[in-house]
């Protein structure tokens, strides 16, 4: 039964909780550029640095060094996404 004296009881606009959603880690605008980056230095290491990926798997250097440079790429763009979305939305110089 309703509280009489609980404001939110009469107005259906107060009493919104359906309309809240729940923001989980994946929502966040950093989430892909942290995990762009981490995986373009997996694909830099082992196209640049590691030795013994090297001497095991020649046929897949070219492939960690290109997408080592995609990767950077898109993580830089996605970076640059993310500031421009946590950024105030009434800011007079953003292009947007």
């Amino acid at each position: 039964m309703a509280n009489p004296d609980d404001p939110r009881s009469d107005d259906p606009e107060l009493d919104s909780d359906e309309d809240d959603e729940v923001s989980s880690p994946f929502d966040h605008p950093f989430f892909l550029p942290v995990l762009l980056f981490a995986f373009a230095l997996w694909f830099g290491y082992d196209g640049w640095f590691s030795e013994e990926f090297a001497r095991e798997s020649t046929e897949y250097l070219d492939f960690n060094r290109y997408g080592f440079g995609v990767l950077m790429v898109l993580a830089i763009y996605f970076t640059v996404q993310g500031v421009r979305e946590k950024r105030d939305p009434d800011d007079p110089h953003d292009p947007e």
